[in-house]
């Protein structure tokens, strides 16, 4: 596949309301689409009170009724999906991000940087930052707040990574800047998807900033969302653009030089 179809779904998830959120989300994927990307913990909400909370609401992954679903529209349509989920491991908690493919294939990353009030809840990712074969191409997966690292999309590059798929619950400003600066450093595409609305649950609201944007291996913004309204945005990803090299003597990984960054 040289030219990859990708859609990324904004959407505002009810607190709690699991199958309706994961429905109404599923139902606005584009016909004919071959990566679709949903947000960070897009079944559930974000904001939990506690522990327990989040222990009643996670699921099971792969075998839980989330993914189950995830399999069949994935199976129906030929699309492999994205989707942030919260992962219940014995008495372990994660926020993941799974990867949906039509085949029944379900492969997953744990939020490795978890931001603000996820500290108190959840546990951090011990997968590192694992590359799947999918949709004719290798996609990487980070969750929200690892965009802020450079060392995970570095580190998916490095593993062959050609498209970084990215569920988010952004409510800093920042990231839809940032991430064509990821794209352009690692020569890859990256396709970030916020949700938007509010949430008032704990000690302060939090806003979510939509803006969702796939950007190219130039550090183009090839479709943003806007900051406040459910939508989907579609971009075509020509894969030949992720070519390493930046010049015939700059490859962008193989000039790295890690002994000199401790």
């Amino acid at each position: 596949m040289t030219v990859l179809r990708a859609a990324l779904v904004q959407t505002a998830p009810r607190f709690g309301e699991i199958e309706a959120n994961l429905a109404e989300a599923l139902d606005r994927i584009p016909t004919g689409c071959d990566l679709a990307v949903l947000p960070e913990l897009c079944t559930t909400g974000y904001q939990f009170t506690g522990r327990e909370e989040l222990l009643a609401l996670a699921e099971a992954v792969p075998d839980g009724p989330s993914c189950e679903t995830l399999r069949r529209r994935a199976a129906a349509t030929g699309t492999t999906i994205v989707a942030g989920l919260a992962e219940r491991d014995g008495d372990r908690l994660f926020n993941t991000a799974v990867l949906v493919q039509p085949d029944g294939t379900v492969d997953r990353y744990r939020k490795i940087h978890l931001f603000w009030d996820e500290k108190l809840h959840f546990t951090p990712g011990d997968l590192g930052f694992p590359v799947f074969r999918a949709c004719g191409t290798t996609v990487g997966l980070m969750v929200c707040f690892d965009w802020l690292f450079p060392e995970a999309a570095g580190t998916l590059a490095r593993r062959g990574a050609r498209v970084i798929a990215h569920p988010s619950n952004l409510v800093l400003p920042h990231c839809p800047d940032a991430m064509p600066v990821r794209a352009l450093e690692n020569r890859v595409f990256t396709l970030t998807t916020n949700r938007v609305g509010t949430e008032h649950r704990g000690p302060q609201e939090l806003r979510f900033i939509g803006r969702s944007v796939a950007a190219s291996p130039h550090g183009e913004r090839l479709v943003e969302a806007g900051p406040d309204r459910v939508e989907v945005v579609s971009a075509e990803l020509d894969l030949e653009l992720c070519d390493p090299f930046l010049t015939p003597r700059n490859h962008v990984v193989a000039d790295r030089r890690p002994e000199f960054y401790g």
